[in-house]
């Protein structure tokens, strides 16, 4: 209904906005980076080692209850959440994290954590007899550390794997830019989930490749009007070229972004604090990519070489644009 009333025809003149966006990015990017070498990101058990606990939660239990039980045990972090089922007939269930145990030299360190996965379990059975025994699963510093190195290789391999395509479907200068804002977004992301302290586990590393989908698949758009227009208008100034392209790809951009955030904050404070995290990165990564594709990775692309536009020369006008070709 509101869109009706929205112009159908907007002439926005972004890249007068490329310089302070430019900086607005750059100092962004840095504070991220920092951020994540400082702060250090929040890793989750799967990332840090630890183990699963998972329990049917009994009508007369509320979560405070389990923490109050569990809080004097001595076994460091312990995270506690409530989250519903999955099937016809979901039920409540409790997700109970447990850091790894700190030993001391030459202790086995499984052994500790076996016998602290042991004791949780009794204590939870011992205070609330109607509670089902939970099923449980321990993953080792080994192993967590490899998905890490797993998950960051993923997000290198995809990033590559854009650049590729990108260069293929458009020319290196599209790619550039393309890829460029793919990795605004993914550090962006990551500093605010250290500056937050936000738990990153591997469902942050499914928000991340979901993010660089998305991202990238909106700067497509961007860039197929792009070149299109240059197609229509070859006597154009760039500058103008890409704002007519982005003006003219603005609603849809608007209407995607928005009922993909509607569902995902919908998501952000109804699925509870087991799927808060990861409603937050796509939630971040929908604003930033947003951003990234309008002011990253089209001002990129202005300030390259447009040999893209297969031949044309750069006119007078360009000049006035602050674009030399």
């Amino acid at each position: 209904m509101f869109m009706k009333y929205a112009p159908d025809k907007t002439r926005l003149k972004f890249m007068k906005l490329r310089v302070p966006s430019f900086i607005f990015s750059v100092v962004a990017v840095i504070l991220s980076i920092v951020l994540v070498f400082t702060q250090g990101l929040n890793l989750g058990i799967d990332f840090r080692g630890g183990s699963v606990l998972e329990t049917t939660k009994p009508d007369n239990v509320e979560v405070q209850d389990v923490r109050n039980v569990l809080s004097g045990l001595g076994l460091g972090e312990v995270v506690i959440n409530e989250a519903l089922g999955t099937g016809v007939e979901a039920k409540r269930v409790l997700v109970i994290r447990l850091a790894t145990q700190d030993v001391a030299d030459g202790e086995d360190s499984e052994l500790a954590q076996q016998e602290a996965t042991d004791l949780v379990e009794n204590t939870l059975l011992e205070a609330f007899p109607e509670m089902e025994k939970p099923s449980r699963e321990t993953i080792g510093p080994k192993v967590s550390g490899e998905l890490f190195q797993a998950g960051i290789t993923a997000l290198g391999v995809a990033l590559a794997m854009m650049l590729v395509y990108i260069w293929f479907r458009f020319e290196w200068q599209f790619s550039l830019g393309a890829v460029a804002a793919l990795i605004h977004d993914v550090i962006l992301t990551m500093g605010i989930f250290a500056a937050l302290q936000l738990e990153f586990n591997l469902s942050t590393i499914a928000a991340l490749l979901t993010i660089i989908g998305y991202s990238m698949n909106d700067t497509v758009v961007v860039f197929d009007r792009v070149r299109e227009e240059a197609r229509k208008y070859k006597k154009m100034p760039t500058i103008q070229l890409i704002d007519l392209s982005l003006n003219g790809t603005l609603s849809r951009t608007l209407l995607t972004s928005g009922t993909t955030l509607l569902a995902l904050l919908a998501i952000f404070v109804l699925g509870g604090p087991v799927l808060r995290g990861m409603s937050f990165a796509l939630i971040w990564g929908v604003i930033v990519g947003t951003y990234s594709s309008v002011f990253v990775a089209s001002s990129l692309l202005l300030a390259l070489p447009e040999k893209w536009r297969h031949g044309r020369e750069p006119s007078n006008d360009d000049a006035q644009f602050g674009f030399s070709g």
